[in-house]
């Protein structure tokens, strides 16, 4: 049972020792961040979509009969 445990640990602080490099971190990081922006996007959208297209339909109406 000890042998195991020391596998896993020599394991483990292989594994941390690989990927303890964070050049990748800003990536997902901005992908995060896009991410947040098309919610907020779809949820402005879809709050003010309504008022939004009746606001160009009558701005399209009245370029179209002035």
């Amino acid at each position: 049972m000890l042998n195991q445990i020391k596998l896993w640990q020599a394991m483990i602080v292989g594994w941390v020792r690989d990927h303890k490099d964070e050049t990748g971190a800003s990536l997902v990081e901005y992908a995060l961040l896009l991410a947040l922006i098309a919610v907020v996007a779809i949820a402005a959208l879809t709050a003010l979509g309504g008022s939004v297209s009746h606001t160009l339909n009558n701005v399209a109406y009245n370029i179209a009969n002035p």
